[in-house]
């Protein structure tokens, strides 16, 4: 898009306005060591052709998921996404509006929203959603935000094995609010301790967190676990995956009181990053507390149907003080684009899907452990992801696969962990999964 510089009089203008004399005194709490002291290192200006010529060539120095074939996870998937989900959220008045604050005088985004929140709802056996959140790992903090504020109490536990990603978002939203007592419990095997857990779980835990299938891609004992939370009058909370819902029994039906998700295996394409949604959903008793927006239908004058934002206990609509959450916007494209998608595949494609990850999965997972020097780290039952131990470093695997064009996995020594973390979706062939397996046995010979 064009950028239009200000003159160096509109300048001064405005620092007149602000009060002060100059731009140093402007920034003038920025520590003197951290600033810039000389002028950036751009190229000579250009006309726009070769300005577009540099961005493309640099651009085409990156990797895709549509160049490679990918084995990467760890909480961003590369599942296929129908075309027509592209061609929808591009029309203007979808594609143009960063988030609906004003919505309504939208009733087809309203309404968009809506659609979005009742198949959430289904899909994860809940009552209420929001209209989503940021992402998967500030859905998961919001959630034990609202736990301690419903209950009181200033501690949460986590049950089996978190993404490390979301417990550091997790440490810094609870040391921003003032508390810090996370506790971990006990790992076996891959998962959370039961017995452990019984212990860890005391009067001034608010909430119990799982996440289901856990970060290694293990199935943790969900049932055992809410049971335990709701024995000591703590809330359960559970994290799980959307795909994972097409094989796997949904939070709803085994008692969780709260009930989030990365939503960007639903539509949403890898992106390097982001940016996807969050998923926030709970049960009926705790509607007054959930942060973010609602989107609710009713009858306008005439009997119509309509659609408007409410229940909104965002600070920007109420007192501060009042607020249960500070959050101030919702993912609304990515949350259409996970809607598009539960409404082409249905019920019946979304389990197609589910059951080819976890069937190509487990025949990938058995290829590798026949190969001499490899193994599965554990043992437990597992859902797309499964981590390898491997006789060479993972790290140099990673590296001789990409001249194979193939991403081969995460490598968990990013967490002061071996092994390598490998997720297969519904797209890989057995053409692939068995060139893999051929090439993994070269490196390790």
């Amino acid at each position: 898009m064009p950028f239009i510089v200000n003159t160096e009089n509109e300048q001064k203008e405005m620092l007149r306005a602000i009060g002060v004399s100059s731009f140093d005194d402007l920034i003038v709490d920025i520590p003197e060591e951290i600033r810039l002291k000389k002028a950036l290192a751009l190229l000579p200006a250009s006309d726009e052709p070769q300005v577009r010529k540099l961005l493309e060539g640099l651009a085409s120095a990156n990797r895709s998921t549509s160049d490679y074939v990918s084995y990467l996870g760890g909480g961003a998937y590369d599942h296929f996404i129908p075309a027509a989900i592209k061609t929808i959220t591009s029309r203007s008045e979808f594609y143009t509006a960063y988030t609906p604050y004003q919505a309504e005088i939208s009733q087809g985004t309203l309404q968009a929203i809506y659609e979005y929140q009742s198949l959430i709802c289904r899909l994860y056996e809940m009552d209420v959603t929001n209209a989503s959140m940021y992402d998967g790992a500030t859905a998961l903090a919001e959630a034990v935000l609202m736990a301690m504020n419903v209950t009181g109490r200033s501690q949460v536990v986590v049950a089996g094995k978190l993404h490390p990603w979301n417990s550091a978002v997790l440490k810094t939203y609870l040391e921003a609010s003032g508390h810090n007592a996370v506790i971990q419990n006990v790992l076996q095997d891959g998962v959370g301790d039961s017995a452990a857990l019984k212990e860890l779980v005391g009067d001034s835990v608010a909430a119990v967190v799982v996440q289901q299938p856990n970060f290694y891609g293990c199935l943790e004992d969900v049932e055992a676990f809410g049971a335990i939370a709701h024995e000591k009058g703590a809330l359960f909370i559970v994290s799980a995956d959307p795909h994972s819902l097409g094989v796997l029994a949904a939070p709803g039906s085994y008692g969780a009181d709260i009930a989030v998700g990365e939503g960007q295996p639903l539509g949403t394409p890898q992106s390097f990053g982001g940016p996807y949604l969050g998923i926030f959903t709970v049960k009926q008793p705790l509607v007054r507390k959930i942060p973010g927006r609602l989107v609710g239908m009713t009858k306008d004058r005439d009997g119509e149907d309509g659609f408007i934002l409410t229940l909104q206990t965002r600070e920007q609509h109420i007192r501060r003080e009042k607020a249960t959450s500070n959050i101030c916007s919702n993912q609304a494209l990515n949350a259409l684009q996970a809607a598009l998608y539960l409404s082409l595949l249905g019920k019946e494609g979304l389990q197609q899907v589910a059951a080819q990850s976890t069937q190509k999965a487990h025949y990938l997972a058995a290829k590798i452990a026949a190969i001499p020097g490899f193994s599965l780290k554990y043992t437990v039952p597992f859902f797309r992801e499964f981590v390898v131990e491997t006789p060479v470093p993972a790290a140099l695997i990673v590296e001789r696969m990409l001249e194979h064009h193939i991403f081969a996995g995460y490598d968990l020594a990013a967490h002061g962990e071996s092994g390598l973390l490998v997720a297969v979706t519904e797209k890989r062939t057995k053409e692939e999964l068995d060139g893999f397996v051929e090439k993994l046995g070269e490196i390790a010979g």
